[in-house]
């Protein structure tokens, strides 16, 4: 039997893999990165827009990004359940709870399905097919997590390890770290293991139940905080002092490792979390040398390398498994083996005050964008593009 279970998309990350790209100010999840003229998070909405099967989603964000989010869901047709803004990222604990809250307000054994909005999945069928029998399991009270069937020794995920057979997936035996290579290697090597994949399914009133017991603290600021809260246009306002006292914390860390009812269900979808330039380059389109390339970007002579260009031409010639990215006002060289590392930049960037890692040359407005073309000591020409029936408001400097 058909399940109809509610999507709630998580929008809270930077990205800050992806940078120069990705930024505070616009995220990853807001780029067209896998997709011609369709946003990640366009595409993780239109993954669950299947209305035989899916609720309308439920979208927790942070509030910097709450016109951009609604104007690019509407682009695509899709109006949400609900809009929820937090005032700052918390982790995916207290996204999780706030969502069971407001599940439970219609429907405490709504079947809640969390996404993660800057993921890609290849094969959808396969992903919807594997929620319904999710949901199954979810029904009789377990809290499900999809594990990825693994590629490779992959160092840059955690695992899973799969134990007796429940329904259509395994209780979950054991969550396991970030593994060195050889570790990776003997699970590879093992079998029963999965890359855990930060997707999850449960009852509304199961998992608040599961979080009362071993994460208090989480589940009752958040509740607060949506008590609390305000209703602004289509938006949900978190309630900032409750939510500030609620811990920052993974849903992995808060409730999965130690609940006695988690369960996976082993998934051969076509997965990857997009988290850094190495996993683009992962599921891009390659040449004969192996090079992948977004833009006016020429490659001679080299193999295994990612280009991406945005306002000039990129050149390259000789180079090998090489991350090449660059935008209006940066240009990023790095080893694609060391892409994870990009994060170090963005980390140097804050703590020398600078601003490049947190908003583009071009800003979005509800009204549209604007980007500073001249600054001088007593100047500054602008480009503004206004949207077709949006307006803003008069300003005067001086």
């Amino acid at each position: 039997m058909t399940v109809k279970i509610q999507p709630v998309i998580l929008s809270g990350g930077v990205g800050s893999r992806l940078w120069p790209l990705s930024r505070a100010n616009y995220p990853k999840q807001l780029l067209d990165l896998v997709e011609e003229n369709s946003s990640m998070i366009q595409e993780t909405a239109k993954r669950v827009g299947d209305s035989a099967h899916y609720l309308p989603p439920v979208i927790i964000c942070n509030e910097e990004h709450r016109f951009t989010i609604a104007a690019q869901l509407q682009d695509i047709g899709i109006t949400p359940s609900a809009q929820v803004l937090e005032p700052f990222g918390r982790n995916t604990a207290p996204a999780a709870a706030v969502a069971a809250h407001l599940a439970v307000q219609s429907d405490p054994e709504t079947i809640l399905l969390l996404l993660p909005a800057d993921h890609y999945i290849k094969d959808i069928k396969g992903f919807t097919d594997l929620a319904q029998k999710g949901s199954q399991l979810a029904k009789e009270g377990h809290l499900i997590t999809f594990g990825i069937t693994p590629r490779s020794p992959e160092t840059g995920y955690g695992y899973i390890k799969a134990g007796q057979t429940v329904g259509e997936g395994h209780k979950v035996s054991q969550f396991r770290e970030k593994p060195d290579l050889k570790t990776a290697k003997s699970y590879l090597a093992e079998g029963g293991y999965y890359w855990n994949s930060g997707i999850f399914m449960f009852r509304a009133d199961t998992l608040l139940k599961e979080m009362r017991e071993y994460c208090p603290e989480i589940v009752n600021h958040a509740q607060i905080a949506l008590q609390h809260g305000t209703h602004d246009l289509d938006f949900i306002r978190l309630d900032t002092t409750s939510f500030e006292r609620c811990p920052s914390d993974s849903l992995d860390y808060a409730v999965m490792e130690h609940t006695q009812h988690a369960a996976v269900i082993p998934a051969d979808i076509g997965w990857n979390d997009i988290g850094s330039w190495a996993s683009l380059w992962d599921i891009a389109e390659k040449s004969s040398e192996g090079n992948a390339s977004v833009g006016d970007a020429h490659l001679h002579d080299s193999q295994n390398t990612y280009a991406h260009a945005t306002h000039r031409m990129v050149a390259a010639v000789g180079v090998k498994d090489l991350v090449i990215v660059e935008t209006k006002d940066v240009v990023l060289v790095a080893d694609k083996a060391q892409s994870e590392n990009v994060k170090k930049i963005v980390q140097d960037l804050q703590k020398q005050g600078r601003s490049e890692h947190i908003a583009h040359p071009r800003e979005y407005r509800p009204w549209g964008f604007f980007e500073s073309i001249e600054m001088g000591e007593k100047h500054q020409v602008k480009h503004l593009c206004v949207n077709p029936g949006s307006k803003l408001s008069l300003q005067m400097h001086y």
